[in-house]
């Protein structure tokens, strides 16, 4: 996995957790290896499936019912909700385990994915959709963006899973990156909530992370990719039934 720091999440909205809007959000760099963030402001990312908040929007979005409305992360008032989002993928060991989990609670999410890995498994992608969710642009390898050159920059940038959302590799971001997801059409979403799941901390430990730190709007950080996810496929069903019980719901980002 790899690992992320500095994250921001959009503002423009009345939540508890700071989300990211588009071209005035300031990313912090990330930690060393394949990992999120761990700080509320920090980002996760595991390497060939990826971490640290964007959605992709391909043809099929999810159906209104089912996802957010307006910017990415906007809530109907009244609403009591938590944005679950997953790194990296698709992948096609977890990424089907992890769609069960969400049916079973009639939950939804974003899957902010590799161009990559979505040209290997295409027919994921669909299922994601299909299933309700909604999908964000992760760039194409996975590469840390301030790193590149303007021409490799965007061509991670523009040309990575088709989406209105863009969550940068470590959540690794300077003027040049930010400018160009905006020329892109995009916002940049990170996350407040980083489960560490890449480390494979445990199930409790994981559960613990997302229970603990819970509010109206969070956004929480996990992966459907780039390792063994058991854990996170197990924590994620103890931990919706505890939020469900809570009376929160999960909609998906309008991506």
């Amino acid at each position: 996995m790899s690992g992320k720091l500095g994250a921001f999440i959009n503002t423009g909205i009345g939540i508890s957790a700071a989300f990211v809007v588009a071209g005035v959000v300031a990313f912090g760099l990330a930690q060393a290896g394949h990992a999120s963030a761990t700080a509320p402001n920090s980002v996760a990312t595991p390497a060939p499936t990826a971490t640290a908040a964007t959605t992709a929007t391909p043809a099929t979005a999810t159906p209104p019912s089912t996802k957010a409305t307006g910017s990415p992360t906007a809530v109907t008032a009244g609403k009591k909700v938590v944005f679950l989002t997953f790194d990296d993928g698709p992948d096609p060991v977890w990424t089907p385990q992890i769609l069960r989990v969400l049916a079973k609670y009639d939950a939804h999410a974003t899957f902010f994915q590799l161009g990559s890995m979505q040209k290997a498994h295409p027919a994921l992608r669909d299922e994601v959709l299909a299933a309700g969710n909604s999908i964000g642009n992760h760039s194409i390898s996975h590469a840390q963006l301030t790193k590149l050159s303007a021409a490799k920059r965007h061509h991670e940038i523009f040309d990575g899973p088709r989406s209105k959302c863009f969550r940068p590799p470590y959540g690794a971001a300077n003027d040049r990156v930010r400018a160009d997801i905006k020329a892109a059409g995009m916002t940049p979403v990170l996350w407040d909530i980083d489960t560490l799941d890449w480390q494979r901390p445990g199930q409790k430990a994981i559960v613990n992370s997302i229970l603990s730190q819970a509010r109206n709007g969070s956004v929480v950080l996990m992966h459907d990719a780039g390792g063994n996810r058991s854990q996170t496929v197990a924590a994620l069903d103890r931990a919706l039934a505890t939020l469900v019980a809570q009376g929160y719901t999960f909609p998906a980002m309008d991506c």
